[in-house]
């Protein structure tokens, strides 16, 4: 039987995110992935190596690839429209199980159990896994609302300062640290990188 799973997957680049603000810089959920993946890397890899922990950074980056996998049928709701009350998150989390089990019916069932643990959105057995996938959500969103507010699009300022109170939140010293010692280059210009 044919699988459309990757077909779903490759989808992703049509999904534009931020759809309520007007952005200098378009995205779409193909990019955030990669971008989650990659800070979900170096989160993984600051743990490990500043801070002693013995986190399984390919596990955990595996997840961040498939974080927004649902989407692909959901669309990028947008934050402020998914916790604007109880009932509208309780509700969307229902679809997103239900997109999430349309996508892994699609899978052949010898490859199944490598993916279901990565998309289904009800497996609490990776809560402290899934922590660092959330800490590198968010810092994207950051990061994101940086760039906007770089190229002058004052937007973003709300969003910044909603996102700084949730990294806050998380309590992560890796997230402290990308920030103090990583983040900052990410504000320059290339003339300005090109300089140092």
């Amino acid at each position: 039987m044919e699988s459309h799973f990757f077909a779903y997957m490759y989808r992703l680049r049509y999904i534009e995110r931020w759809s309520l603000m007007r952005n200098v810089v378009k995205e779409n959920v193909a990019e955030h992935s990669f971008h989650v993946a990659l800070l979900t890397h170096v989160l993984c890899t600051i743990g490990n190596e500043i801070f002693g922990r013995q986190l399984p950074t390919d596990r955990i980056v595996s997840m961040a690839l498939f974080h927004d996998a649902t989407e692909v049928f959901t669309g990028d709701i947008p934050t402020p429209v998914k916790h604007h009350n109880p009932k509208i998150l309780s509700n969307f989390r229902e679809i997103e199980q239900l997109a999430a089990e349309r996508l892994l019916d699609m899978i052949p069932d010898t490859l199944r159990h490598v993916y279901e643990p990565l998309i289904d959105t009800k497996s609490s057995s990776q809560s402290e896994l899934k922590k660092y996938v959330k800490g590198a959500d968010l810092l994207d969103a950051y990061l994101k609302c940086v760039t906007e507010l770089s190229a002058g699009n004052k937007e973003f300022g709300s969003a910044k300062k909603q996102i700084e109170q949730s990294i806050q939140e998380l309590n992560m010293p890796e997230l402290d640290y990308f920030l103090q010692n990583l983040a900052p280059s990410l504000e320059k210009t290339l003339d300005e990188l090109s300089e140092d």
